[in-house]
């Protein structure tokens, strides 16, 4: 299953998933996905991978949350893990919470409960 989402033309993610279950009308579905790879494009060209054991899909709250042990890298060398990871496909932002580990192409290692960031995971902030 490949789920993919444009804006304007150009691709904002792409979603594949080995199964997933949809409930609610159109416009207001909510679908879970199992064992996703996903892939977020900012406007500049950077992608940021992930994955996680399961991720939903929520056209009401416009967002999708991956939970379980989330694993992210980006092109540039950055890696992300954390419980739980959300996108806001309004403003394009993840949202991270719970055992956070952020580790730069350097080796510099930060850790924090929660985080918030853009794609490129280069303009973050973490608590």
């Amino acid at each position: 299953m490949v789920f993919v989402e444009k804006k304007h033309n150009r691709l904002l993610f792409r979603l594949v998933s080995q199964s997933f279950r949809s409930v609610g009308p159109q416009g207001e579905q909510q679908a879970e996905f199992a064992n996703p790879q996903i892939a977020f494009h900012d406007k500049r060209g950077n992608v940021l991978y992930a994955v996680a054991p399961r991720a939903f899909l929520d056209q009401t709250k416009n967002t999708i949350t991956l939970v379980g042990g989330v694993k992210a890298h980006s092109r540039s060398g950055m890696t992300l893990q954390c419980d739980r990871l959300v996108y806001d496909r309004n403003d394009e932002m993840l949202h991270g919470s719970g055992n956070v580990v952020v580790v730069d192409p350097q080796g510099f290692r930060g850790t924090g409960s929660s985080f918030d960031s853009d794609i490129s995971l280069t303009h973050y902030r973490m608590q």
